[in-house]
C-alpha cells in the first residue's frame, strides 16, 4: 500500500560545499582515500579496504574482466556480471586473478614441431610477444625454448619456418626454480635485463612466467588493488537462485568479495542467499547485499549477516 513521506525531499543543488582553511601540508600526496569495503569491529582492520572509494555496477555492460582489471589497477574493486553462465562468470574471474599474478600460467603456448604462421595466430588472438615452448606445447610441459619478437623477421621468414629453427634455444635461457620469491625474480630479470623470466620445477616442466612489464606496472600505478598473492582483487555478482552452485565456482576461481545482485534487497531471499554462505563458508567469504532505500531495509540485511550493504 502506498503511503507518503513527511519530511521534505531533497535534490542535490540545493546542498553547498563551503570551503575551510587549506594548510600548506594539504597536498595530493598527504591524501589518502583508502575506504572500508566491508563490516570491521572497531579499533580494528577492514579484512577489505578500497585504494579509492570506487566499485562499479553489477551490469553486463559494466562490469566484465576488462573493467575489473582497469579498476584494480587505479585502486578500485569491480563486481563481474552475474547474467552470464556460471562457467563463464568464473572464467572472467580467473582472467582478472591470473593478469596480475605476478607468476603467471602462460596461455600462449608452441612446440618445437608449430610454425611461424601458428607463431603469429597465437600472437594475433592473446597479443604476448612472448612465447614459451614446451615439448608439447602445454602450458606446463618441459621448457625447450622461448620465442619472442626478436626471433623472427616475417618479412625474410617463410611461414612454414618450424619453430625449433628459430627458437632461442633452452641452454641459452636465463630461468628460475619453482621456489624463487617474486622480488627474486625481479631481481633476477632486472640483473639481466630480461623481459620475462620462465619458473621452471626439478624437472625442468614449465611453472610460470614472470614479466618485467608487471614489475614496472606495479610502480607506476602504485594504488593497485592486489591481494596477498600479488593478484588484482575482483568482485562478482551473485542471485538468490542458483548460489549453491554459483557461489563454489565463484570461490574456487579467485573471487575476493561477492555481492547479491538486486534491484529490491528487502526480502527473505537475500537472507537466505547469505545464510546458505554462512553455513557453508563462514566469514571467510565476504558477501554484500541490497539494493535498499531506508534504514529498515538496511537493518534487515546488516541483521542478515552482510558484510556491506548497497543503498
Amino acid at each position: 500500500m502506498a503511503y507518503y513521506f513527511d519530511e521534505p525531499s531533497r535534490t542535490f543543488n540545493e546542498y553547498l560545499l563551503v570551503p575551510g582553511y587549506s594548510s600548506a601540508q594539504c597536498i595530493p600526496t598527504d591524501v589518502s582515500l583508502k575506504t572500508p569495503l566491508v563490516k570491521y569491529k572497531r579499533g580494528e582492520e577492514a579484512p577489505i579496504s578500497l585504494n579509492i572509494p570506487m566499485v562499479s555496477a553489477i551490469m553486463q555492460a559494466v562490469s566484465d574482466d576488462g573493467m575489473a582489471i582497469a579498476l584494480a589497477t587505479e585502486g578500485g574493486l569491480s563486481f563481474v556480471f552475474g547474467s552470464q553462465t556460471i562457467e563463464d562468470q568464473a572464467a572472467m574471474v580467473a582472467r582478472v586473478k591470473e593478469h596480475k599474478a605476478g607468476f603467471v600460467t602462460s596461455d600462449a603456448n608452441l612446440s618445437p614441431e608449430m610454425t611461424l604462421a601458428d607463431v603469429v595466430a597465437l600472437k594475433d588472438e592473446h597479443g604476448h610477444s612472448t612465447m614459451p615452448v614446451t615439448e608439447d606445447g602445454t602450458p606446463h610441459g618441459k621448457l625447450v625454448g622461448v620465442v619472442t619478437d626478436r626471433d623472427y623477421r616475417l618479412s625474410r621468414m617463410s611461414m612454414d619456418a618450424k619453430v625449433a629453427d628459430f627458437m632461442t634455444p633452452r641452454d641459452k635461457m636465463i630461468v628460475a626454480p619453482a621456489d624463487t620469491s617474486l622480488k627474486t625474480a625481479n631481481d633476477i630479470i632486472w640483473d639481466n635485463k630480461l623481459n620475462s623470466l620462465p619458473v621452471v620445477d626439478d624437472e625442468d616442466h614449465l611453472m610460470y612466467l614472470v614479466f618485467r612489464k608487471d614489475y614496472d606496472s606495479h610502480k607506476s600505478n602504485p594504488n593497485e588493488m592486489l591481494d596477498s598473492h600479488k593478484r588484482y582483487m575482483v568482485g562478482a555478482g551473485i542471485n538468490t537462485r542458483d548460489y549453491a552452485d554459483r557461489v563454489p565456482a565463484l570461490v574456487a576461481a579467485g573471487a575476493d568479495v561477492l555481492c547479491i545482485d538486486s534491484s529490491e534487497g528487502y526480502s527473505d531471499w537475500q537472507k537466505f542467499t547469505i545464510e546458505w554462505i554462512r553455513e557453508h563458508y563462514g566469514d571467510d567469504v565476504k558477501v554484500g547485499a541490497g539494493n535498499v532505500v531506508d534504514a529498515e531495509g538496511f537493518r534487515f540485511l546488516a541483521d542478515a549477516g552482510a558484510d556491506f550493504i548497497k543503498i
